[in-house]
């Protein structure tokens, strides 16, 4: 009777074997599920504007979008590459200087009283009415509308760090100090790890606000030719009243932020998956 009640009965599954099977049907409804609402609104959509015959210049259906884009793919994915381009390089310059002023914050309180204030400044202040003056200050219409991008995407980089570093364990730093750990040993093996999904958490946040940045000032800057990004190809075709190429760079742009927000998704995922709780698939 006690070897009986020692062994566990073979028919019942361990429990990793119980959790593949709800982890794989948890990925398939996280893939279907978005693929079937999106197959229902764009078919209803191709059906009210086939049923109600709606003009092309005032909604066109997602067929002809489809067609417009595929015809208009030598135009709009120069333009979209631009576009790109001016949110990786204000998304580069934002990690910089957000980690770099949280880390100035973190070790020194008198920096963050002196420089915080105006961070915030940045964040509340609508991009829209600084961009004008930007351009006309900046000589470099690329610099000018980076920095408008910048502006946008520094700041959730800037407040999510100094969150992540002031977020370490008290008790952790009390021993780190009674051991006589310096403010770099601190800093390099308890608070920076810390701060790593707070960092990561901003970054989703600030990839999509620069492209966000880069479609208001390229809006603003209103600049043709060969350095045009796809906002301005967008403005273009409102003007001209191609309301399908409109849709067209519109779903571009759209894509282009999903594909963003994924990227950096996966890289949390990469960087987290091993050990903090936010990334480990709670076994069920």
């Amino acid at each position: 009777m006690a070897r009986a009640l020692e062994s566990p009965p073979a028919s019942l599954p361990a429990p990793a074997e119980r959790a593949e099977p709800a982890a794989r049907e948890d990925r398939l409804a996280r893939i279907l599920a978005p693929i079937v609402i999106a197959i229902l609104v764009v078919g209803g959509w191709e059906a009210i504007v086939r049923v109600h015959e709606i003009p092309h210049y005032i909604l066109p259906g997602p067929s002809l979008i489809a067609r417009e884009l595929v015809e208009s793919w030598p135009v709009l994915w120069p333009s979209l590459l631009i576009t790109v381009k001016i949110a990786a390089l204000a998304l580069a310059a934002a990690i910089v200087g957000g980690v770099g002023l949280a880390l100035l914050c973190s070790l020194s309180r008198w920096i963050e009283i002196a420089l915080f204030p105006y961070a915030v400044v940045l964040q509340v202040t609508p991009v829209v009415s600084i961009a004008p003056l930007i351009l006309i200050y900046v000589d470099h219409t690329l610099t000018a509308v980076v920095l408008c991008a910048w502006i946008v995407a520094f700041f959730p980089i800037l407040s999510n760090t100094m969150l992540g570093l002031a977020s370490a364990d008290h008790n952790l730093r009390d021993l780190f100090e009674l051991y006589g750990a310096s403010r770099w040993q601190q800093l390099r093996l308890l608070r920076l790890p810390t701060a790593l999904p707070y960092f990561l958490g901003g970054l989703r946040i600030a990839g999509g606000l620069s492209l966000i940045g880069a479609v208001v000032a390229e809006y603003v800057a209103g600049t043709a030719g060969t350095g045009t990004g796809l906002a301005f190809r967008v403005l273009e075709a409102q003007y001209r009243l191609n309301i399908p190429r409109m849709f067209a760079g519109l779903l571009l742009l759209a894509l282009t932020g999903v594909a963003i927000y994924l990227l950096f998704g996966a890289l949390s995922h990469l960087l987290l998956h091993r050990w903090h709780e936010s990334a480990v698939r709670r076994e069920r």
